[in-house]
């Protein structure tokens, strides 16, 4: 397994090589502010003790509160969350937003846990890290396998413990507790304007062949407002399975499907295939929308699309973006292409903090110019300097990273 921490620095090297930074802000890009370890006792259902162990990575609060999602996975680990958190400080100085970067998690399979103990392990990742977080300091979010619910219970634990009562400390929140509309479709509509804002530059059919990886929240909104728009999808996958129609999937009977067995699988209107062939369909647009490092040195020469859309982060690994580049085939990086979940985050704590509640046309409204913004002056800068898009958001995100920090 590659560290994604040493990816995001061979990133910043590489970024470092194209545009001329001042030596000393680079160095201080290469650590985070500070990364915190936390062991987490749990009081189990059966009265036994479990200690879990959990992460909060503030990487840069130069442009403002760190901020940056909590997720719950058996495989998460300080370099993850380190990685993640340094393309959080990049993406929402991509997406304009005054925010840094930062990134949490707890190595725990939340399946294997009762809501009970679920809800006493949150709390007790608040007790252990609330004289960090708030409002103007460090603003966590759902994440992988933190959920709405989740957040309610972080949010109530945190206001318990200091009695902030604004409910700006955590994001992604349900609507009633403070939550935003548009929260949910935010990361796949984001992507959705970005990509319509880049479709002529990177010369892409008007109506595209799609191949997504990932039907969770992101990947199946995503599905949805590619086919509203007229584009057709014509493979999505699980974590278990992949499935392939070349005239295009009907989502709504692929959504029934799912609910009623529990996978993507057996699909009637499509042909099975594996989460590694769907890569390597030949398509218009292909959409990870997944976990990291799927897209590698071993398998970025199979690829036969016409352009990425990285929704999920980290799916393309250094190696492989540099065999793509050398293909021509434009990735549309991550910084910019999910930042509109994020960029909903921060709407939700201005909202919080001004005491306001937007309605889901507002929340799009604001959204649609800073993404398409973002889009135009990454793809003029790839063309200045005569390198990647990612290569683009990167130059764009660090310049304004170093003019606050200088």
């Amino acid at each position: 397994m590659q560290n994604p921490y040493q990816n995001a620095m061979k990133q910043l090297d590489k970024v470092a090589k194209v545009k001329n930074f001042n030596d000393s802000f680079i160095a201080r890009l290469r650590q985070p502010d500070r990364d915190i370890r936390i062991s987490i006792p749990v009081q189990m259902d059966d009265k036994s003790l479990k200690i879990f162990e959990g992460y909060r990575v503030e990487y840069n609060n130069a442009l403002g509160p760190y901020k940056g999602g909590i997720r719950y996975h058996h495989d998460t680990e300080i370099n993850e969350v380190k990685a993640l958190a340094f393309w959080m400080t990049l993406k929402c100085a991509v997406a304009n937003i005054p925010m840094g970067g930062g990134k949490g998690g707890i190595t725990v399979e939340p399946r294997n846990l009762s809501k009970g103990e679920l809800e006493r392990l949150s709390r007790e990742w608040v007790r252990s890290l609330s004289d960090i977080l708030g409002p103007r300091k460090d603003v966590p979010a759902p994440d992988v396998n933190t959920t709405p619910e989740i957040m309610t219970w972080m949010t109530d634990e945190y206001a318990k413990i200091t009695g902030d009562k604004t409910r700006a400390t955590f994001t992604g929140k349900p609507i009633e507790k403070g939550g935003s509309e548009g929260r949910g479709p935010a990361t796949g509509l984001g992507g959705f304007y970005v990509f319509n804002a880049l479709r002529k530059d990177l010369k892409l059919p008007e109506k595209c062949k799609v191949a997504i990886q990932g039907f969770g929240n992101v990947g199946s909104n995503a599905a949805e407002i590619f086919a509203e728009h007229g584009h057709k999808i014509i493979a999505v996958s699980d974590s278990k399975s992949a499935i392939f129609n070349k005239d295009g999937l009907d989502l709504k009977k692929v959504q029934a499907h799912k609910k009623s067995t529990g996978a993507l699988k057996d699909f009637p209107d499509a042909k099975n295939i594996t989460n590694e062939e769907l890569l390597e369909l030949p398509c218009d647009l292909l959409v990870p929308a997944a976990f990291e490092n799927v897209i590698t040195e071993q398998n970025a020469r199979k690829i036969k699309v016409k352009a990425i859309l990285e929704l999920a982060n980290g799916p393309v690994t250094p190696e492989a973006d540099e065999i793509l580049f050398k293909k021509g085939i434009p990735v549309i990086p991550d910084v910019l292409a999910n930042s509109g979940g994020v960029t909903v985050s921060y709407f939700e704590w201005e909202q919080n903090l001004k005491n306001e509640h937007w309605t889901e046309k507002e929340v799009f409204k604001k959204l649609k110019p800073m993404m398409e913004d973002a889009s135009k002056k990454i793809f003029e800068e790839s063309k200045k300097s005569r390198t990647s898009l990612r290569m683009g958001a990167f130059i764009l995100a660090l310049e304004r990273i170093q003019k606050k920090m200088l």
